[in-house]
């Protein structure tokens, strides 16, 4: 929270208090409450020794909630909003007015509370991310089977994970068979079938058989403790509207303090000091800008904690107001609009050529996907020699003492077979030409299927009123055909990854969406940078401003609308905060309004602040799809 903002200070080193799980719980509420009862009894006893000293008790119990941070913050030279309260409060005391210095305790407290109470469930429901760890985890060691604390894991343990458990940190499936549910972590409903040598993720829970888990990470760094501390470290980061505020508050806090002194020095000489210091204190009430310190902070360490728990890793104010204000999306194909899970579905040789063996030898070492859907399809691969990468356009090497190359059309030329290429193309395959000395071998089809949900994610981000464009390296025709079954009208191919980034350049303000590897430049290019299936991606999560863990894609809308939802919220505060002061200061100078009925205002102003700012908290689960397998089944 902001310097001005209205809770109590805290020096660096001392540790947090404990945050209530109920609000009935929070120490403000408490001494509000307090303070209340002493201010309802003083009123009903009336004027008197009596009735005056329960106001002043009142007045007192109240104070007790924000006065002694407000003495600590002055020891470091610091003022803030609870200055101007408790300078409110000790003139209302001095004047003899115990009821209204009691009110001002009472509500000061109250909205204290609340907001104390705001943030602590929004942090407490994010840590509570770290509580889908298991206590304790079942480990082989010595070929005994043992239970220990998740704390002492170490990477290479063997866990022995049986139906219904959690997963205790992230490993890779040595044995067994089993269906993951990722619903607590990614925020997609539907199980995943999992066998060897898939990866799960702390917190995962095992839905079928018994399986053997390789632990990769110890549980202290794994995906989810990282994800928690990323999002912890996110909040510290302004937005646009938050910065707004603070600029706005932080040189207010001293002029009302200069305000409140000058309408006392200058009235007294006018008329009655006292009715004019009394005027002066209300101006210190009226003006002071809680409200206003606390309505982007809070707002944002609502949603960006809501957000958290479906799947949506969004790194602090500024990420969620951009995603708010953006007007189009650009997304890559492979891997986003794609499945990324590349297949071969036709082979065309010239003269009976072993067109898939030589492409298999120069793919050999390669992680690209077509590599892998190549070297899916033939068994006992020798790898080429001299291999070099052509970046945008294939390889070449050396095999059986043959210059081979494979590559797009267009670097290798199709020759006879340019009719079948424009076949597959248009159909929506990418097609890869292999040449041994010159001379063309044939041409590999290859599809990645488009995301079953991808026609409905892109109808209803232009229900939103967004504009989508497909960014992809691979040829125009394929990328047109795809982009069409998806809905996409406007489609970049041909493009290599600096090019991309220029592309993004022309399209701002824009929001860019792939898989934080390839699409690096571009994603940091930019308004907003969204990774999509981040979950254990180290560089997916820091390279993007928005990180979708799981891999359906309907988070994207579900995301933005979040983010605009959260925006709205934003605006909302800043503009009734401002309204408030704006209407109070000239009312409270001019003696219109007393000291109770100012602080009356202005503090239902601030837990309607509060109140609205929770909202951004509410998010929408996605419904379940058809189920889907992992491509190490």
């Amino acid at each position: 929270m902001a310097d001005e903002c209205c809770g109590p200070e805290r020096d660096r080193g001392e540790e947090p208090e404990p945050e209530p799980s109920r609000w009935w719980h929070v120490r403000d509420l408490q001494f509000a409450a307090v303070a209340a009862v002493l201010l309802g009894v003083s009123l009903l006893v009336g004027d008197g020794l009596v009735g005056d000293g329960l106001g002043l008790a009142s007045a007192a119990v109240g104070a007790a909630t924000f006065v002694p941070g407000v003495l600590r913050g002055l020891a470091r030279g610091r003022i803030g909003v609870g200055t101007l309260m408790t300078i409110a409060a000790i003139g209302a005391v001095a004047l003899g007015q115990y009821t209204e210095a009691a009110m001002l305790g009472v509500l000061f407290s109250v909205a204290e509370g609340l907001e104390h109470h705001a943030v602590a469930r929004t942090r407490r429901g994010l840590r509570a991310l770290l509580d889908l760890v298991p206590s304790t985890a079942s480990v082989l060691r010595g070929g005994v089977e043992v239970e220990i604390a998740p704390a002492d894991l170490v990477v290479g343990d063997r866990l022995v994970l049986r139906p219904g458990e959690r997963v205790a940190t992230d490993g890779v499936i040595r044995a067994g068979r089993t269906s993951l549910d990722l619903s607590a972590i990614t925020g997609e409903s539907v199980p995943v079938e999992a066998g060897v040598g898939a990866v799960v993720h702390a917190g995962a829970i095992n839905g079928g058989g018994a399986v053997e888990v390789e632990v990769t990470a110890r549980a202290a760094e794994s995906s989810l403790a990282r994800i928690v501390h990323i999002v912890e470290q996110a909040q510290e980061r302004k937005g646009v509207g938050q910065r707004l505020a603070d600029r706005i508050a932080r040189p207010l806090v001293p002029a009302i303090m200069v305000l409140a002194a000058v309408v006392a020095g200058i009235g007294s000489l006018l008329g009655d000091p006292a009715v004019w210091v009394e005027r002066a204190l209300v101006v210190l009430v009226a003006a002071s800008p809680c409200a206003l310190a606390i309505s982007v902070p809070l707002t944002v360490v609502a949603a960006v904690g809501a957000a958290s728990r479906h799947g949506a890793l969004v790194k602090g104010g500024a990420a969620l107001e951009e995603l708010g204000r953006i007007g189009a999306i650009a997304l890559d194909k492979t891997g986003t609009l794609t499945r990324n899970e590349p297949q071969v579905i036709e082979v065309i040789a010239v003269d009976g050529a072993d067109v898939l063996a030589t492409a298999a030898a120069l793919e050999a070492r390669s992680e690209h996907p077509l590599a892998r859907a190549i070297l899916a399809t033939v068994d006992g691969v020798r790898p080429a020699t001299d291999v070099t990468a052509i970046p945008g356009h294939g390889l070449r090497g050396t095999r059986d003492g043959h210059a081979v190359r494979l590559g797009k059309p267009g670097w290798i030329a199709p020759g006879a077979l340019s009719g079948e290429v424009d076949r597959l193309q248009a159909a929506g395959a990418t097609v890869v030409l292999v040449e041994r000395d010159d001379t063309l071998l044939g041409a590999i089809a290859i599809r990645d299927e488009l995301r079953p949900e991808a026609p409905e994610v892109i109808t209803r981000l232009h229900d939103l009123g967004l504009t989508t464009t497909m960014l992809t390296g691979d040829n125009t025709r394929t990328a047109t055909a795809l982009a069409r079954s998806a809905g996409i009208s406007t489609v970049h191919a041909d493009l290599l990854p600096e090019a991309k980034a220029a592309l993004i350049t022309d399209l701002r303000p824009v929001a860019m969406v792939g898989d934080g590897v390839n699409d690096a430049p571009a994603l940091a290019t930019a308004d907003v940078g969204i990774a999509m299936g981040a979950m254990g991606t180290d560089v997916a999560i820091e390279t993007a401003d928005i990180a979708l863990m799981g891999t359906d894609l309907r988070h994207l809308p579900q995301v933005v609308t979040h983010a605009r939802q959260a925006r709205r919220i934003m605006l909302q505060n800043i503009t009734l905060s401002l309204a408030i002061i704006t209407v109070l200061i000239p009312i409270a100078a001019l003696g219109t309004l007393g000291l109770a009925s100012v602080v009356l205002i202005h503090e239902l102003a601030e837990v309607l602040v509060i109140l609205n700012a929770i909202r951004a908290a509410r998010t929408t689960p996605l419904p379940a799809i058809a189920p889907t397998c992992c491509s190490t089944c």
